[in-house]
């Protein structure tokens, strides 16, 4: 029963007609950014396993990656990807996980997120980062199928 309702529940938060779609819903990048190609929101990627929480970067600190600039709140995490930036980078493309376990290409908040088996990944809703936890391996496991399906499709086609 309580899975059922979350179901109903996630059906409802990503139907309602203000649900967050990514930034330029007629992209078809892999890269959740914004029109400055800024990848989530300029919060540090590092930070979230270094400090364990949402950390804002700066312009000063800044790094590109696979089309994306992130930012860093410091020195140190901006060296830390630059040694290795497919570890810090978010999972999907900073797209919320939960969306891509649904076959969606939605926002991503940086302030809902995960670190799991030393991969970021963030949602869009508390919602959706609740039903993900519900079912963390079998929601991980449809997220991981879809995303070479839908990472070059835009989010308004899907």
């Amino acid at each position: 029963m309580k899975k059922t309702l979350m179901a109903m529940g996630l059906a409802l938060a990503f139907t309602a007609p203000n649900f967050a779609l990514a930034y330029d819903i007629t992209s078809t990048a892999p890269i959740n950014v914004s029109s400055a190609k800024i990848a989530l929101k300029s919060h540090d990627p590092v930070a979230y396993f270094t400090a364990g929480k949402p950390v804002l970067g700066s312009e000063q600190y800044s790094s590109e990656f696979e089309g994306a600039t992130y930012r860093f709140s410091s020195a140190e995490n901006l060296a830390a990807f630059k040694a290795d930036p497919a570890k810090y980078a978010p999972q999907h493309g900073g797209f919320c996980r939960m969306g891509v376990a649904l076959g969606k290409k939605l926002d991503g908040d940086p302030n809902l997120f995960r670190v799991d088996n030393g991969k970021l990944s963030v949602y869009s809703y508390p919602a959706a980062l609740k039903g993900f936890n519900s079912d963390v391996a079998g929601n991980g496991a449809k997220a991981d199928g879809n995303w070479p399906k839908i990472k070059d499709k835009a989010p308004k086609d899907l």
